[in-house]
């Protein structure tokens, strides 16, 4: 656990938005992979049958801050600079280019904090798509995976997955207060 974000470059409305703490991610070798902090009440999905999706979170929601020390990539292999993200959730696309690139659908696509300045904004799928390309420099949005909590018991906590992914494991709060686990792989890319 890390402290409270204060990051000026932030807005004050994303800023408000977070919990008190964060959870910093290292390697093996003691380096920094990244830094984030949750959100304080996550706001729930409206439709809670979407084909694929295991998290009941709102559309284009903001569900945290990441921050990258070092040049990274994203969960589809795009180089990412060193930076600071907001993370907005959404459901890949299901159409025959996003078949078989996770077990769900659930994924937190990543905008650069310049761009993404309203912590409660809501915002059409080509609208948070549009903005994350900002974060990848490409034709394609920044995405981090979300994965299944099944199993997990330690909160928080990093895990490495059967393909040296590693995994930040917490929980987030809900709107109306309830815990909400979850499992984003912070490094590492799709088979």
């Amino acid at each position: 656990m890390i402290g409270a974000f204060t990051d000026q470059a932030v807005s004050d409305s994303v800023r408000g938005a977070l919990e008190p703490a964060g959870y910093r991610v290292t390697a093996a070798d003691g380096s920094v992979v990244c830094e984030v902090w949750l959100r304080k009440g996550v706001p729930p999905a409206q439709k809670t049958d979407v084909q694929g999706a295991i998290y009941p979170i709102a559309d284009s929601a903001l569900v945290g801050v990441i921050s990258f020390p070092k040049q990274t990539t994203d969960f589809r292999g795009q180089s990412i600079k060193p930076g600071l993200y907001t993370l907005r959730y959404t459901v890949h696309p299901n159409d025959g280019n996003h078949l078989g690139i996770s077990p769900n659908r659930d994924f937190l696509l990543m905008v650069p904090v310049s761009v993404d300045k309203d912590a409660p904004a809501q915002m059409k799928f080509e609208d948070l798509v549009k903005m994350s390309k900002n974060a990848s420099g490409t034709n394609h949005p920044a995405g981090l995976s979300l994965v299944s909590t099944d199993g997990k018991k330690d909160f928080p906590s990093v895990a490495q997955d059967d393909n040296n992914r590693t995994i930040l494991v917490a929980k987030a709060k809900n709107a109306a207060g309830a815990d909400l686990p979850i499992a984003l792989i912070v490094k590492g890319v799709a088979e």
